[in-house]
């Protein structure tokens, strides 16, 4: 039977996140989305909420989690009278090939020794969709004959099982989608500013949840207290309890290679500027 740890399972997950991850802020994918017709965060919406068809903003509100309500209903009210889902799925992968091949990931040797224990993480994550509603439908998308799309399409899923798992716990603790970004700018990890901008919570209530996270002795002034940093590390293990499903089926020995053969590919992510907040 094989074993692994969740030290494992995070390290090999966190090291081909940037595969997925620049999806969220790459040229290719604005350009595409506004040849559709889409503007402003329009088109993350949709194209991250397709597989569930035309994804309701209650919906989206839903299984997104964090980002304000108001921002949600502004971006889809009319944009799902621009696109299908079928097309702006299709603008996403067409981006993801678009800003993966100007990072030359396709040229690197591990490629294929990657894509197959990635993909095995993922296949074994579509056993368990219960309770994980975003993730099941990227699951029922079928897979792409590139390669590259393939490995993008595999760290897709993990990150959408992962994402689920993670709601569900914040969920469980009581934290709700706000609290939870400004414990997280709390730790310092992400700028504050970014984290305002893209969720677009109105300042009186960011301000607001502060003020309770405070009275709950979780953050002072910026930072995370004792108490803060004892719950976000809960939050983060729990998360890895839960997406041990996918990767348990590598073992501790495929995660610890599925890691060391992730290294490159999000070393030329980050390289290739894919990450850059513009």
């Amino acid at each position: 039977m094989k074993t692994t740890t969740t030290t494992s399972a995070r390290r090999a997950w966190r090291r081909l996140e940037p595969i997925h991850g620049m999806i969220y802020f790459v040229p290719e994918a604005s350009r595409r989305y506004t040849e559709l017709g889409l503007t402003g965060m329009s088109g993350y919406f949709t194209s991250r909420s397709a597989p569930f068809g035309r994804a309701s903003a209650d919906l989206v509100i839903a299984t997104f989690y964090n980002f304000c309500p108001a921002l949600v209903r502004r971006s889809l009210r009319d944009a799902w009278a621009a696109v299908t889902p079928e097309q702006i799925l299709d603008a996403r992968y067409q981006a993801a090939a678009e800003a993966l091949n100007r990072a030359a990931i396709h040229e690197l040797p591990e490629l294929n020794q990657t894509l197959t224990l990635a993909r095995r993480a993922a296949e074994s994550a579509c056993e368990h969709p219960q309770g994980r509603p975003l993730f099941a439908a990227h699951a029922t998308l079928p897979w792409p004959d590139d390669p590259l799309l393939q490995l993008w399409h595999a760290q897709t899923l993990l990150r959408e099982f992962r994402g689920d798992g993670h709601v569900a716990t914040l969920l469980a603790e009581g934290v709700t989608g706000l609290e939870a970004l400004i414990l997280h700018a709390a730790t310092g990890t992400v700028p504050t500013p970014f984290l305002k901008i893209s969720r677009a919570w109105p300042e009186e209530e960011w301000v607001a949840a502060e003020d309770g996270l405070r009275d709950r002795d979780l953050v002072a002034g910026d930072t995370l207290t004792t108490e803060g940093k004892a719950l976000r590390q809960h939050i983060e293990d729990r998360t890895d309890i839960l997406a041990m499903p996918a990767y348990e089926a590598l073992g501790e020995e495929g995660c610890e290679r599925l890691a060391e053969l992730a290294r490159p590919f999000g070393r030329r992510v980050v390289d290739a500027g894919l990450l850059n907040i513009s």
